[in-house]
């Protein structure tokens, strides 16, 4: 069964295909700055399998990063929300931001990473593996 989601103001909604593979958190600085908060959620989804159903996000590339490889952060051009980010060296994964999804009640995080920028209040399930860094 697909699943769906959209930005804050619904300008932006999106499908896509299968569960992801993968879910995670993102501590580091630049997730920290794009989200507002003190990380990322994140869901490994096949560029294949993901498909706009309205609007189209802006790009903004993001080249300042800790580990030196630009980031494709895209969000919505109205509300700002982040949708989803692109790497170059996983050219068929989008980086999808969980919060965008209309139902987060499945979200589980299968690892945490960047934990070395971690802020100092957030506590780490216990079992879910957590790596300083990428």
């Amino acid at each position: 069964m697909p699943m769906t989601g959209q930005c804050l103001c619904g300008a932006v909604k999106y499908q896509i295909q299968n569960p992801p593979a993968m879910t995670g958190v993102c501590h580091c600085k630049n997730c920290q700055r794009q989200a507002g908060s003190a990380f990322s959620t994140l869901a490994g989804v096949p560029r294949a399998e993901f498909a706009f159903t309205a609007g189209e996000p802006k790009l903004y590339e993001d080249r300042d990063t800790t580990s030196g490889n630009p980031v494709q952060r895209y969000f919505c051009a109205t509300c700002g929300s982040p949708i989803y980010s692109a790497i170059e060296a996983q050219p068929d994964t989008l980086i999808l931001k969980t919060g965008t999804l209309d139902d987060t009640s499945g979200f589980k995080p299968m690892f945490h990473a960047w934990c070395d920028s971690k802020q100092a209040w957030v506590t780490l399930d216990e079992g879910v593996p957590a790596m300083a860094q990428q």
